[in-house]
């Protein structure tokens, strides 16, 4: 099923469109290091949705291109307020590489994610807890974390996927009349 996780975010944005105005909000974490491969696909979907034109919608979105370090974007995380956290970056899945995939929380302890030194289950855990909101994590699969910044085909490919199917998720939730009642 090639786009499920389309359907997990669409499900997480239809929860949080009937939340209050500081739940509904949305972090999208960008996570990578773009010498190091495909291991840069966390920050290429970041900085290309930063482009579109939902990006402008300060008070409903925020994205962040965290590099190697995500834990350096609690102090902006903490002060946006989100009621959900997209974190995306490339993960070790045993796919094919450009495969993209929903990781469920307590998936992420065993799983070998990119280069950063937290582990994203302890950042995951930290958000969820201090802030109090929905953290969920999008990986893809890299064929290649070798230093060098060439993306594969592969995961350039996943990379156009998954800012377009963001995109739509994102534009539709923002359009959303129940979403809308949530002025600050």
């Amino acid at each position: 099923m090639p786009n499920s996780w389309k359907a997990s975010l669409n499900q997480l944005l239809n929860r949080l469109a009937a939340e209050p105005a500081k739940s509904a909000r949305v972090a999208i974490v960008g996570i990578g290091n773009n010498l190091r491969c495909d291991d840069g696909a966390g920050m290429l979907i970041a900085g290309a949705l930063s482009q579109h034109g939902f990006a402008t919608n300060t008070n409903r979105i925020l994205i962040v291109e965290a590099g190697q370090a995500p834990e350096n974007a609690t102090a902006d995380l903490r002060k946006f307020a989100p009621g959900l956290v997209l974190l995306i970056d490339a993960a070790e899945m045993g796919q094919q590489p450009g495969a993209a995939r929903w990781i469920h929380m307590d998936q992420i302890d065993g799983m070998s994610a990119s280069t950063h030194s937290l582990p994203l289950s302890m950042l995951a855990h930290y958000l969820t807890l201090e802030l109090n909101c929905t953290v969920a994590l999008l990986g893809i699969q890299p064929g290649s974390n070798e230093v060098g910044d060439t993306i594969s085909p592969e995961v350039l490919e996943a990379v156009h996927r998954v800012v377009d199917g963001i995109d739509e998720s994102l534009t539709r939730y923002l359009s959303d009349p129940k979403a809308e009642a949530t002025g600050d």
